[in-house]
């Protein structure tokens, strides 16, 4: 019997270390470095709003991926329909899902078809006319193209916010074509959403010399770009012709990097392409020597620049009235590449640093205030074995905020008031278990019987209804978002530990006691 209780009380000394080793960095941050090496370092996470930030709701238009595709495959056929020597009027999107192809005359349309074919045998491609074509993709392809969207928009914001420094940030799908994105600690929201929101598509275009844009000549589009005054503080818009073919874009693109003219002191972004997009830049810049490109990112040019002389080695820059930030974050989108389709907002919540430290505050004073009153009720009502359950509740907060921070679950606000309920749910077994001893006792059993039978009759009960809490907080946290989810989690966490230290550690402690000493009353 003594090597049994024994072999508890070394079980519960352990969780205790455990549990005091792993809260010691939430604690304080002035740990020894060999601490950090071989001990848990990590402090628990704090959510936005306890530790400030930024949470968004993004909606993919998916729909415009399928759009994208089709276009991207419009610029592939006219290129192949020249070389093939294939006179066409129109080839374009008119639909979500719909490429018009319309050829010259009839005898072209059968050569367009097997272009069409042999170079996208997973298309639709049907008659409409005798000199119009009309392709589509099927549906299997449409739901690939739109997971694939998905899939690239997470990874492409993922490599965003990694770049843009945010520490331990939340970037999941939510549903179909949604992603949750939660920035704690964020300090200029809007510029996050301007550098996840950005499309960052990049082309190069060269620029059609002599058009107006009042009357831009067939084959041509107008762009625009912003030029900042520094003397004046004014910025104004510049209206661009440029030919509507794209000679390079931004998927060939290595690296960018922020540098500073050194005569000026402006800051600009410099490209390096990899092989395919060093070499046709090359060739670029060599057809096109004393004619003007444009840089268009989004739709917008930055800069228009004459190309001087043929221009090897996969280097450009982009230039521009940048500030360091704007220079950076364009930086940062082009290395992490341009989003698949567009993306919308659909919901935004910022929380300050201020309100969660604040929210902080209030949330430590409402445990330490409901733990207070349940532990001078458990001493008022029964005596000296409501101090036993008092340290089952001390060893239950500890295991909560242990298993927090080994976890990495991140704790909110209806966190903490997971673990408040936590509290009453804690005492509220050892209050059942205390209940049976008392009849036990009042049948005339011995102390020690009475704490066997106590035991052992409410420990169903207890089983019971703290699995049917647990499961309602498993489906809470399956289902619910955000902060339902820091509630669900300290929930779980606190019903587990509940149970451990009212069934395990209670009865530990009462083993322990009677172990030394024959006792023949019992407060209770």
């Amino acid at each position: 019997m003594r090597g049994k209780v024994r072999n508890k009380l070394l079980v519960i000394a352990a969780v205790m270390i455990v549990g005091l080793v792993s809260i010691a960095p939430s604690l304080t941050s002035n740990l020894p470095g060999w601490w950090k090496k071989i001990l848990p370092s990590k402090a628990v996470q704090l959510g936005l709003d306890l530790k400030g930030g930024m949470e968004l709701l993004l909606e993919v238009q998916t729909e415009d991926a399928v759009t994208n595709a089709l276009s991207r495959m419009a610029s592939d056929l006219k290129t192949s329909f020249k070389k093939k020597r294939i006179r066409y009027s129109r080839v374009e999107t008119t639909g979500p899902n719909k490429l018009v192809v319309d050829v010259r005359r009839d005898k072209y349309r059968e050569r367009a078809m097997a272009v069409i074919t042999k170079g996208y045998p997973g298309v639709t491609a049907t008659e409409e006319s005798g000199t119009r074509l009309v392709i589509s993709f099927p549906e299997a392809e449409v739901a690939r193209l739109k997971d694939n969207a998905i899939v690239q928009a997470l990874e492409t914001i993922r490599s965003r916010v990694d770049e843009f420094g945010v520490s331990e940030p939340t970037i999941i799908k939510q549903g179909v074509d949604r992603i949750l994105i939660q920035l704690p600690g964020v300090k200029d929201p809007q510029r996050a959403i301007q550098l996840i929101k950005r499309t960052a598509v990049l082309k190069f275009m060269l620029v059609k010399e002599g058009a107006t844009p009042d009357n831009p000549p067939r084959g041509t589009v107008v762009l625009y770009g912003s030029h900042y005054d520094p003397a004046s503080g004014s910025t104004s818009r510049t209206a661009y012709v440029v030919e509507n073919r794209v000679l390079l874009t931004g998927d060939t693109i290595k690296d960018a990097r922020v540098r500073y003219d050194s005569q000026y002191g402006r800051a600009y972004v410099a490209l390096t392409f990899d092989g395919v997009g060093a070499r046709v830049f090359d060739q670029v810049t060599g057809d096109h020597v004393k004619e003007r490109l444009a840089i268009v990112l989004d739709d917008n040019v930055y800069s228009a620049p004459v190309i001087q002389e043929r221009i090897s080695g996969g280097q450009a820059q982009i230039t521009g009235s940048f500030t360091p930030a704007e220079a950076s974050d364009l930086a940062i989108v082009l290395r992490a590449g341009s989003l698949p389709a567009p993306v919308k907002i659909l919901q935004k919540w910022t929380v300050s640093p201020s309100l969660g430290s604040d929210s902080i505050h209030k949330g430590l004073y409402s445990i330490a205030f409901g733990f207070l009153l349940v532990i001078s009720f458990m001493v008022f009502y029964y005596g000296l074995s409501g101090m036993v359950a008092d340290l089952a509740l001390v060893l239950n907060l500890l295991i909560i905020m242990a298993a927090l921070a080994l976890i990495q679950a991140t704790l909110t606000l209806p966190g903490i008031a997971g673990i408040v309920l936590t509290i009453g749910m804690a005492v509220d077994a050892n209050v059942l278990i205390f209940e049976r001893v008392r009849e036990e006792l009042r049948a005339g059993k011995t102390v020690r019987a009475a704490i066997d039978g106590g035991f052992g009759k409410a420990f169903l009960t207890i089983v019971d209804a703290n699995i049917t809490t647990l499961i309602a907080a498993v489906v809470l946290f399956q289902f619910g978002t955000g902060q339902v989810k820091g509630f669900a989690v300290t929930l779980s966490i606190g019903i587990l530990a509940s149970m451990f230290t009212a069934i395990f550690v209670s009865r530990a402690i009462f083993e322990a006691y009677l172990e030394h000493k024959t006792v023949e009353k019992l407060s209770i």
